[in-house]
């Protein structure tokens, strides 16, 4: 390796952090999605703690929720992160509402992350890491890194255990103090784990993707595949009128 060569390599290496942190932003929502994960279960507990009234505490939520839908909406941004809060927020309230325990609230969000943990570490032992169907489509490589970037499977397949193993961590705290501790115990503890185990999962995958081959961007493949194409067909057709023009020009010396 010559001295021109390493700083093209480290630079290529910049780019491809920027591009890997760029790209976990978007797919996770970055600082304002975090907000909107946490803002509702936070204002919930804090009113429950407060009064100790279901009703007030999940309709505060719900209607928070709604806000942050309608802010995002009136800004004309991205409302996936929002709406994936209503809804969750939602079925809070349905479950506390019938049950009539203000734990209830939290179940649903509690299972769905269980949910979720089992879901990254099954969807890696299938060898379709769940990371990798995720942010395929955000690096634009969709499935090529299945089979045709293996240092790539390799690297979302590391993430996906990462993220699976420490939501299951989340779990083990959780699901005990779902039974043995009271409503605001257990709203608290589940609020302090909502950003510290989510931003050492996103910071181990972006230390293996850093590390990874870079994605293989198969819309540009596609785009280039289509405009060789054009130019094929463009080829064939001024080939044929030269043929014909020559053809032309024989059949009018032989007349």
């Amino acid at each position: 390796m010559t001295s021109l060569d390493k700083p093209t390599e480290d630079t290529q290496a910049d780019d491809m952090r920027t591009v890997t942190e760029a790209a976990l932003f978007e797919a996770f929502g970055g600082v304002r999605g975090m907000v909107e994960t946490v803002l509702p279960g936070l204002l919930f507990v804090t009113i429950y703690t407060i009064n100790k009234d279901l009703h007030w505490s999940a309709i505060a939520a719900l209607a928070v929720s709604l806000l942050l839908v309608v802010v995002r909406l009136v800004m004309r941004d991205t409302v996936k992160h929002a709406f994936s809060g209503v809804f969750g927020v939602g079925f809070g309230v349905v479950f506390a509402m019938m049950t009539g325990n203000a734990k209830d609230f939290y179940l649903p969000g509690m299972l769905y992350t269980l949910g979720l943990a089992l879901a990254y570490i099954v969807t890696t032992l299938c060898g379709v890491p769940l990371l990798g169907l995720i942010l395929g489509p955000v690096f634009k490589e969709n499935l090529s890194w299945r089979t045709r970037n293996p240092g790539r499977k390799t690297a979302y397949s590391k993430a996906s255990y990462a993220w699976g193993l420490i939501l299951l961590a989340k779990c083990a705290i959780l699901f005990p103090l779902y039974w043995w501790a009271d409503t605001t115990q257990l709203g608290w503890v589940l609020v302090a784990l909502k950003i510290p185990p989510f931003l050492l999962a996103v910071w181990l995958t972006w230390v293996f993707l850093a590390k990874a081959p870079a994605p293989i961007d198969v819309f540009a493949e596609m785009e280039a595949e289509e405009q060789a194409e054009k130019e094929r067909k463009a080829a064939l057709a001024a080939e044929r009128v030269e043929h014909g023009d020559a053809a032309g020009g024989r059949h009018r010396r032989e007349a």
